[in-house]
């Protein structure tokens, strides 16, 4: 018998409460085991409730980015974003304005093949640009989703500075309309 726990490793990134979590697969000549979510074990990167909403995106063409949105209070939310084909550059900036790490933004890249995933906790935006065509990204919510609590901050804010891997091939009208928030250089 195999025993089903300890399934992730958890990496703390620069940004405070921000984690890289690799999943532990269990497989043999048939495939492989992955377990995407665990309450009990996530706690310890700070997801600390139910899941509220799963989503998932598709995105045809490669160099699109979505984002960078949030939801504001009382409606902040926990994601945990889990690429499930092809590959993402996923970027969390940090919002929250008591932080020394305020406007701060860190990128991994996520894909199936790495079996990791970001916890991206309350008060971070968080957006991705897609490195390949077709891809399926997977959301848990710590929250239902407020329209009234929704923002976004500008994929270029060039006050935040996030640095896209590659050429910017799409985004949509809404974000391409985000405020612009980070400070002047």
């Amino acid at each position: 018998m195999v025993e089903i726990s300890s399934r992730f490793e958890f990496t703390q990134l620069p940004l405070s409460g921000l984690y890289l979590i690799r999943r532990k697969r269990m497989g043999d000549g048939r495939g492989y085991l992955e377990r995407l979510f665990c309450g009990r074990e996530l706690t310890e990167a700070g997801w600390n409730g139910p899941i509220a909403q799963i989503n998932q995106t598709y995105t045809a063409k490669a160099g699109t980015i979505r984002g960078m949105h949030f939801q504001c209070s009382p409606h902040a939310e926990k994601k945990l974003v889990i690429c499930l084909k092809g590959k993402v550059f996923d970027v969390a900036i940090d919002i929250r304005k008591d932080s020394p790490t305020f406007l701060k933004w860190h990128g991994e890249i996520l894909a199936p093949e790495y079996a990791n995933a970001l916890l991206i906790p309350e008060g971070f935006a968080h957006g991705f640009q897609t490195l390949t065509s077709d891809v399926l990204m997977l959301y848990c919510h710590s929250e239902f989703y407020a329209p009234e609590s929704e923002a976004g901050i500008r994929f270029n804010d060039p006050g935040v500075g996030v640095h896209w891997p590659i050429e910017v091939a799409d985004v949509s009208e809404r974000d391409k309309k985000h405020p612009l928030v980070g400070r002047s250089s």
